[in-house]
């Protein structure tokens, strides 16, 4: 058998099969399935795996629809992209040109029901720049600059971390307010300890004596009118103990009298609480470092922690116009202790700012810090590990050889 004419009917059917250029009304786009004429796909539409799809589709028709349309948009921008990227072209001619692919999103199938809808979207949204005129729509491609989309991303990261910081700071404060309520309540429960209780004594435990132990002349006369037999009506008891040597000067200027009497029991009537070797050992080791700073003449710690070379974060907010608000500066010098001059790290301004509006800034694990407040004050290190529940952070003293200690966040401050 011959082949067809090239101009008859068969082969120009054959041609634009196989092109697959047919009318979109007859195509699925779930079985991706091209119909040539309305019988077909009316049979096509009766057939089991198209009914199979369409249940699926059932199921959640919002979603396919918006992957279509998500996909049919991509596609669209990125052939604008490859063939006009700075022309002004019709929109009908860039259409006509990407539905040529046989394999392309069908419109039918997205959101947009006519190209006018889509090139009126492609408007608002910001990525063609679209007019329309007596020969139809036109659009022109809004080329983005690759820096300004990585600066984009930079922000959005930064947003994104603030986002959390600030989430941490609600935290920590939540859980300042908690330890504030638990010390209140332990408070109110010794409070409820110290109560006076009613004195009970039986007839055969003897008669009461009161004794004044201002020397020890007083305390033979003590002794003199217990062997009377002296009656004290309602008075109180006072055993008899050795005057206590007189304290230092200094030691004890209030005069006040140790929790635990004789006995080992505290004054409220409850046991002294058990300490374990690891707070004994904590607390000699930070009175060892208090005496040792005291015997130097350095205060443990200081209003003014600002330092020279540190990184800070600005958080005045009557510079947010200014676009300093929540921005990271680098301390070049120091004004009268408490104010700083900065150099922006972004944009390289230099300002001017006291340090009740600054805040420290905390590098990764193993970034150089310094100590910029407490026993440690001035020493360089670096950041070990921090610890989110407590809010500290894990120091390697490099002045003190390798020294590791926890120290709070507010100490310590990245290095430029």
């Amino acid at each position: 058998m011959g082949k067809a004419d090239f101009m008859s009917p068969k082969a120009i059917g054959n041609r634009i099969k196989a092109k697959g250029l047919q009318k979109l009304r007859w195509y699925c786009q779930l079985c991706q399935k091209q119909c040539r004429d309305e019988n077909g796909f009316k049979c096509h539409q009766m057939s089991d795996s198209h009914r199979r799809q369409m249940e699926v589709f059932g199921q959640n028709p919002g979603k396919v629809v918006h992957e279509y349309s998500a996909e049919f948009e991509r596609d669209f921008m990125d052939h604008l992209k490859r063939a006009h990227p700075f022309s002004r072209v019709s929109a009908k001619v860039v259409y006509n040109e990407f539905i040529s692919d046989r394999h392309h999103v069908h419109m039918n199938s997205t959101k947009w029901l006519t190209l006018t809808s889509f090139v009126q979207y492609l408007g608002r949204e910001g990525k063609c720049k679209v007019d329309e005129t007596p020969k139809g729509w036109f659009i022109t491609l809004i080329q983005k600059d690759p820096m300004e989309e990585l600066g984009e991303e930079k922000r959005n990261k930064r947003l994104a971390a603030e986002k959390e910081e600030e989430e941490r700071h609600l935290a920590a404060l939540k859980d300042q307010a908690a330890r504030a309520r638990k010390v209140v309540r332990t408070e109110d429960n010794n409070e409820q300890e110290d109560e006076a209780h009613e004195l009970r004594r039986d007839e055969s435990q003897g008669p009461l004596v009161l004794g004044m132990l201002a020397s020890s002349s007083g305390a033979e006369n003590v002794e003199k009118a217990a062997a009377a037999g002296v009656q004290g009506s309602g008075a109180l008891f006072a055993r008899h103990r050795p005057p206590r040597p007189l304290h230092a000067a200094g030691s004890n200027p209030f005069n006040e009298d140790d929790d635990e009497d004789d006995g080992g029991v505290s004054r409220g009537g409850g046991a002294p609480a058990k300490r374990s070797k690891l707070d004994e050992l904590m607390q000699k080791e930070i009175e060892a470092k208090a005496s040792k700073y005291s015997k130097l003449g350095k205060p443990e710690r200081l209003d003014n922690w600002l330092h020279s070379g540190i990184v800070v974060k600005v958080m005045s907010k009557e510079l947010k116009e200014h676009g300093y608000y929540k921005q990271k500066g680098k301390v070049l010098r120091i004004i009268d202790k408490y104010v700083g001059e900065i150099e922006m790290l972004e944009s390289g301004d230099i300002i001017r700012v006291d340090q009740a509006q600054l805040e420290t800034v905390i590098p990764s694990p193993g970034g150089t810090v310094l100590v910029v407040n407490g026993i440690h004050r001035g020493c360089h290190g670096s950041l070990v590990s921090i610890d989110t529940t407590r809010f500290q952070a894990l120091i390697e003293l490099a002045d003190e050889k390798g020294k590791e200690v926890w120290l709070e966040y507010e100490d310590i401050c990245k290095k430029s």
